[in-house]
């Protein structure tokens, strides 16, 4: 299964969420995270980083994964917006609350994020 996460305040914050999701034994067990870069707009240099890629293997857990996300954000000093993306569903977390997180978990697994590998 493959999805995508998007960061509110830019690459800096993308490159933080992208070493904490590799630094978790449980993500990193079941999860592997690339980056994808954009082109580059108007008087920038490169390529832009805008999101993450992430291929989910044996073992995945959405709830997993959505806690070391929900953790990340709490880490930062301006919790940032985080889009989470699998096909045609969208997932917000902009608040952090638990209802929020319950309900990102969810809707990962009904879009095939739950555990039990590539769907």
């Amino acid at each position: 299964m493959r999805l995508e996460l998007q960061v509110g305040l830019g690459a800096g914050e993308l490159r933080s969420l992208q070493g904490w999701l590799r630094a978790d034994p449980v993500v990193r067990r079941s999860v592997v995270v690339g980056v994808r870069g954009g082109v580059p707009g108007p008087g920038e240099m490169g390529t832009v980083l805008d999101v993450l890629e992430l291929v989910t293997g044996n073992g995945w857990s959405a709830a997993s994964f959505v806690l070391a996300v929900a953790a990340w954000r709490q880490s930062r000093p301006q919790r940032p917006r985080v889009e989470i993306r699998r096909g045609e569903t969208v997932i917000v977390l902009a608040e952090g609350s638990e209802e929020e997180i319950a309900r990102a978990v969810r809707a990962l697994e009904a879009a095939g994020g739950g555990e039990g590998g590539d769907r």
